[in-house]
């Protein structure tokens, strides 16, 4: 289940469509699944939307606001607001400064 959270993580997605998947209630299904992560379903997926966004910029051809629409968010603003709080900086100076520090590695 939790990978198909990873590969759908774009998607709009209720908690009660993974747990239907899994043949569980969403009760249960919430308790597994912070069992095996520790983390909600709904903050797993909050963690995963940036960290794939980050992997966009850092790899280029992307702005923050393409970036933001690929992993699922409609709101830049937004996506701006849970990436700096996730990474500490804002997307366009993190990825700078990810690409930089690849230079150097």
């Amino acid at each position: 289940m939790i990978h198909w959270l990873r590969e759908n993580y774009a998607e709009p997605v209720r908690v009660e469509d993974p747990a239907r998947r899994a043949t569980l209630s969403v009760s249960t299904f919430h308790k597994v699944f912070a069992t095996v992560t520790a983390m909600s379903p709904i903050q797993y997926r909050k963690r995963i939307r940036p960290q794939e966004a980050r992997r966009l910029l850092v790899a280029g051809g992307t702005d923050v606001t393409g970036a933001a629409h690929a992993v699922g968010y409609d709101s830049p603003s937004q996506f701006s607001r849970e990436y700096r709080r996730l990474f500490g900086a804002p997307p366009r100076r993190d990825a700078v400064r990810e690409r930089a520090e690849q230079r150097i590695a």
